[in-house]
């Protein structure tokens, strides 16, 4: 019975030892989370998104972002590197094959195709699908680690953010893995590129985020907006690079993708409610590494609850789609079609929404 009890106690010497000593890739950062409301008020529950109509995407999955064609036809990134092109039946046909993860997508007037691949870098495809790689590091020579959205503006300049460059997508076990060390670490390590297409040059526009993800011009032309997941808010930047200002704060979920709507409002996707126990461990850094070491199964995960807004240039909440059962989860926002519906995105279904 000693030597049982002695061989449990040094079990529980060595659990405890791992979970406070073993090295882990985070180095986090004290912040202060704001107390979260939850879904109240302007973000009181609803079952919007029950109505959603679905397109199967034959096997793949993750239909990160979309965008409306030169065409008409609706285009879709998914997590196996495909870009996809929904014919007028409805089925799905591949555009292009990136290699990498793509994200963010987003046409200019010419037809080019901005890609934000998150493997590889900011991408260009021409009308017959070839890509182009465009920017894979700085004017500096900074490498670009986690390319997410994208966004032109009028002059051809086209903006993207670099979620992290602490936590590159490809060598840290996937997108989603890499953004949890990210949000965990919370070192405000993310920024907003411009690269200019005359140039060929890549410059740093914006920094000092957590995990910068959507990007979106207004639609004067003047001013960026930017979703900061890892600090639940929206970020106004004016072209001019004058400060940004934060025009929607303490969101109940972790803002994802920005795309402007045709009447000038922006629909912003809430990939999953805020975790409690994160947000109550926003001060205790180590504790925060001592979750890194636990199994993945224990890890912080998105919960599956679908919840895209429409905001307006203020940060004014217009409206909001809501999927409380979760049928449609992970979302990353919306797009609008000309006849009025939706496009709905997600960061892991294997179907894409369309709401009628």
């Amino acid at each position: 019975m000693r030597l049982l009890l002695r061989g449990l106690a040094a079990g529980l010497v060595a659990m405890l030892a791992y979970l406070a000593l073993w090295p882990v890739a985070v180095q986090p950062v004290a912040w202060d989370a704001p107390l979260d409301a939850g879904y109240v008020g302007d973000f009181a529950p609803n079952d919007r998104l029950a109505a959603l109509d679905y397109i199967d995407l034959d096997g793949r999955t993750g239909p990160e972002d979309a965008d409306i064609g030169p065409d008409g036809l609706i285009y879709l990134a998914t997590h196996d590197g495909e870009i996809l092109r929904v014919d007028e039946d409805r089925g799905v046909t591949p555009f292009v094959q990136t290699g990498g993860r793509p994200l963010g997508i987003e046409f200019a007037d010419d037809g080019t195709l901005y890609v934000a691949d998150a493997f590889l870098g900011l991408l260009a495809g021409d009308p017959s699908g070839a890509i182009t790689l465009l920017a894979d590091r700085t004017e500096d020579g900074s490498p670009i680690l986690y390319a997410n959205d994208v966004d032109i503006a009028a002059d051809g300049a086209v903006y993207f953010s670099d979620a992290s460059t602490r936590f590159g997508a490809q060598s840290n076990g996937g997108t989603l893995a890499a953004s949890i060390q990210d949000l965990v670490e919370h070192s405000d390590n993310a920024r907003i590129l411009k690269f200019d297409p005359a140039t060929g040059t890549t410059t740093v526009f914006a920094q000092g985020m957590t995990f910068a993800n959507g990007v979106a011009l207004n639609d004067a032309g003047e001013a960026l907006y930017d979703s900061e997941t890892g600090s639940y808010r929206v970020w106004r930047y004016s072209l001019d690079g004058s400060a940004g200002a934060v025009v929607m704060d303490n969101l109940p979920g972790f803002p994802d993708n920005l795309n402007a709507a045709p009447d000038g409002t922006f629909w912003l996707g809430l990939a999953s409610p805020r975790n409690a126990i994160m947000d109550q461990l926003s001060g205790a850094p180590f504790w925060r590494r001592v979750i890194m070491r636990l199994p993945d199964a224990m890890k912080p995960a998105p919960t599956r609850y679908g919840f895209v807004v429409r905001f307006d240039a203020a940060g004014q909440v217009v409206e909001t789609l809501q999927d409380p059962a979760g049928d449609y989860a992970l979302t990353t926002g919306a797009v609008s079609l000309p006849d009025g519906r939706i496009v709905v995105t997600s960061l892991t279904e294997p179907r894409l929404g369309i709401l009628p």
